[in-house]
């Protein structure tokens, strides 16, 4: 006798479940990777080197030189150094701007217009709170080396 086909509507009982998808933003309700929070090296460290190219910089935050451009020209704040060939250079205070424009949309998961309008009505405090979260890491890094030599 053959099987009857299943009625519309109704979905076959053995057919497993879809994975989810993949593409697009992450949603803020996931738990953030923490290898996604990219940490900048120390003040003394910065310091030893004047300029960092376009190349370094997308290396220590993982991300596309077409990024820091667009970046660029959407936060006016973000004006690096450019040589007469049109390279770009980014000095310490480039590259902490360059660090918290990364933190508000990859972190926090900002648009860019959000991301511009939580820097214009807060501009004091994220600096402070930025910090903060910078030396909160750097104490937990500390902390957890000492756990791990016990």
């Amino acid at each position: 006798m053959p099987k009857a086909a299943p009625r519309r509507g109704r979905k076959p009982l053995n057919k497993p479940p879809k994975p989810k998808q993949k593409r697009g933003r992450k949603s803020l309700k996931e738990p953030v990777d923490e290898t996604m929070f990219v940490e900048l090296p120390s003040d003394e460290e910065l310091s030893k080197k004047l300029y960092y190219s376009i190349g370094e910089v997308c290396d220590m935050f993982q991300i596309n030189p077409s990024s820091i451009r667009h970046w660029e020209t959407e936060f006016t704040f973000l004006k690096p150094r450019k040589n007469k060939k049109g390279d770009r250079f980014f000095n310490a205070t480039e590259l902490k701007k360059v660090h918290l424009i990364y933190y508000l949309l990859r972190y926090k998961k900002y648009s860019i217009e959000a991301a511009k309008d939580y820097l214009k009505k807060h501009k004091t405090e994220t600096d402070t709170r930025f910090e903060l979260v910078k030396s909160l890491q750097q104490i937990k890094q500390f902390l957890l080396t000492i756990k791990a030599d016990l």
